[in-house]
């Protein structure tokens, strides 16, 4: 009887750690990029308060906008933690930037004035700045319902003249349709 033939087969002995360690990598990196890509924007809509009427175009804000906007500064006024504000924005009109001065003052923050004839550009600006964060925006009346359809694709029908006290809170994920919600202040 003949002796068996030595062979010299090496087993890959460290191949399997090479492996699990690889695809523990691949992984943990196509985890990290799902959660970049899976954020939410929260985007807080608020129109100025009601105006006066007139022969003014652009009127300042009766008593009790200037009250409002004391309420809105207590609601949205924290400045670190949850439910703080990563931006301001507001449109171009007096109403919007006298509602917006106390709670920019009491955050610290100045608010990027936009123009409110430009409602698709707007809330690409929204977003883009801010994918993830969250904004505040203060807007006319007539703007707020529009700006909130683009931003989510939900309609909220037209503004009515005694909803100046409506706040509209849209939250935007990366995938999937925004929610809307409608609070009284």
């Amino acid at each position: 009887m003949e002796a068996p033939a030595v062979t010299r087969y090496r087993r890959p002995f460290l191949a399997p750690v090479w492996l699990t360690l690889l695809a523990i990598v691949f992984v943990l990196c196509v985890a990290f990029v799902v959660y970049r890509s899976a954020i939410t924007t929260v985007v807080v809509l608020v129109q100025p308060a009601q105006k006066e009427a007139g022969t003014i175009d652009d009127p300042p804000l009766l008593p009790d906008g200037e009250q409002r906007a004391q309420v809105l500064a207590q609601m949205l006024g924290e400045k670190t933690g949850v439910g703080h504000l990563d931006a301001i924005f507001v449109s171009d009109g007096r109403r919007a930037q006298q509602i917006i001065a106390p709670l920019a003052e009491r955050l610290g923050m100045q608010p990027t004035v936009v123009p409110g004839n430009d409602i698709a550009g707007m809330a690409a600006q929204i977003i883009r700045a801010h994918d993830g964060g969250r904004v505040l925006f203060i807007g006319s009346g007539g703007n707020i319902p529009q700006l909130v359809q683009e931003l989510s694709g939900i309609d909220v029908g037209a503004a009515a003249d005694r909803e100046h006290d409506t706040l509209y809170v849209v939250s935007i994920p990366t995938y999937g349709q925004g929610n809307v919600l409608r609070l009284r202040y």
